[in-house]
């Protein structure tokens, strides 16, 4: 049999051999790596592969290691543990939720804009949904809230921190796609090309993340004025207004000089995401010590689960980049090619085609996961048939939000389960989801007809 032949056929195994252990609930990353060595070895039987690429991993780990760009992933989720730390959450829900308790779906609307200002303050997802849930949950069930909408709304505010900036995912899928495009440009003969950064995605994420808030909250005001039993009126008593206007600045101005001080100095071109990182973490910390929130067991146990949502995520990487090297070198990288340029269409064919699997593995794995396994053999292909890298990068960054939402693996909704009480069953967690998996579905048919939602503030700004 074709040596080529055989060693597409084992990449291709391989693919679905590592969903399939995943699917068994063995560890992401040792399933990575342990699978892509045996298929290893199976490649050196049959003469399709070298064991002495895989010598090549020295040097991809050293780089992540020394990688400027990625030391930016630590300090974003040391800034967002620390604000979940100064009770900045609560103070938002509880304001907000006066301020808009006297119109119906009040409350919802309240979730989702405070939502998007934790995504854009701290981008934790499983912090934000817990919070939320734990404070807002209980308040729109006693205020008549149908639980399905409120779990719903709860659930997908706390995803927007995958897809506003900061978002540790965007920070690697820049870093990624920066120097696959490079690789792809320069194959193509221009030795030239232009830079794609993490600043490019932070900006063409920027529009699609308030489109999304805008759908969110679109859809609360239709269950209001549809169903106005699903969410009533919370109306403020006329004591508890006074004061109120103090007390909202008083719990908005300082996320919002934070969120300016970090997305204003990438954006503007004053720092890199890593020395706006650097700006956040110390101000985060400056913020808990305001409120009087700082300690020294407060400060250990941020540091000690910013050590290890941190190491979770680079021993994917690790796990990955064994697979990437074994699936690259058996052939993958030209049976994914010669799928994907077959596709009727083209490049928007196989735009289409990439989005499909991605919101179909988003049902089973986590978003990493398919960033890690997905992206570096799907992407080459991508950019070689023109597709424009930051439009690409924010495309995945919405499509794969969805992973949070979908059953039954969305960790938004374990989250949710986790703190919801016994009256909240599973069902209804899951009906919940399904309206804004919907939106986000929405959304990315929005950016994929009109590609200039994302890359107009890019071009203005850079």
């Amino acid at each position: 049999m074709d040596p080529v032949l055989i060693g597409e056929i084992l990449a291709g195994l391989m693919f679905f051999g590592v969903i399939g252990f995943l699917l068994l609930g063995f560890p992401v990353a040792f399933t990575l790596a342990g699978t892509s060595i045996l298929f290893a070895y199976m490649g050196l039987y049959f003469g399709v592969f070298d064991m002495s690429n895989l010598r090549a991993l020295a040097g991809r780990y050293t780089g992540y290691m020394i990688n400027e760009v990625l030391v930016a992933v630590p300090l974003f989720i040391f800034m967002g543990v620390m604000l979940e730390r100064s009770n900045i959450a609560e103070q938002l829900l509880s304001t907000m939720g006066r301020l808009f308790g006297n119109m119906r779906g009040g409350l919802g609307i309240s979730v989702i804009l405070v939502g998007a200002l934790l995504a854009a303050s701290t981008g934790v997802v499983g912090a934000t949904v817990v919070t939320m849930g734990l404070i807002s949950l209980p308040a729109m069930m006693r205020a008549g809230y149908d639980p399905k909408l409120a779990c719903g709304s709860i659930c997908a505010s706390g995803t927007l921190g995958q897809i506003i900036p900061p978002s540790t995912v965007l920070i690697f899928m820049g870093d990624m796609i920066a120097g696959m495009n490079s690789q792809v440009q320069m194959s193509l003969g221009n030795f030239a090309p232009k830079t794609v950064s993490v600043g490019d995605l932070f900006a063409g994420a920027m529009i699609p993340g308030l489109l999304l808030v805008a759908l969110y909250i679109s859809y609360i005001i239709f269950k209001a004025i549809t169903d106005p039993q699903s969410c009533p009126a919370t109306p403020v008593p006329p004591e508890e207004k006074a004061g109120l206007w103090k007390e909202i600045l008083f719990a908005l101005v300082p996320p919002l000089l934070l969120i300016g001080a970090v997305l204003g100095s990438i954006l503007g071109g004053i720092a890199t995401p890593t020395e706006a990182a650097s700006v956040g973490a110390v101000g985060a910390t400056l913020l808990a010590a305001m409120r009087w929130r700082l300690s020294f067991r407060v400060f250990t146990e941020v540091a000690r689960r910013t050590a290890v949502v941190t190491s979770m995520i680079f021993i994917i990487l690790f796990g990955a980049s064994v697979f990437a090297i074994v699936f690259r070198q058996m052939g993958g990288d030209n049976l994914v090619r010669e799928f994907l340029t077959t596709m009727p269409g083209g490049a928007m064919g196989a735009m289409v085609t990439v989005m499909i699997i991605m919101f179909v593995l988003g049902f089973i794995l986590d978003t990493f996961e398919i960033i890690f396994i997905v992206l570096p053999i799907t992407a080459p292909t991508l950019l070689l048939l023109g597709v424009d890298p930051v439009w690409l990068g924010v495309m995945i960054g919405v499509n794969l939000q969805t992973s949070f939402l979908t059953p039954p693996f969305g960790f938004s909704l374990f989250y949710l389960r986790g703190v919801a009480p016994n009256s909240v069953s599973t069902g209804m967690i899951y009906k919940g989801a399904i309206p804004f998996v919907i939106l986000q579905i929405v959304a990315i048919a929005l950016l994929f007809i009109f590609p200039g939602l994302v890359l107009w503030l890019p071009s203005i700004l850079f």
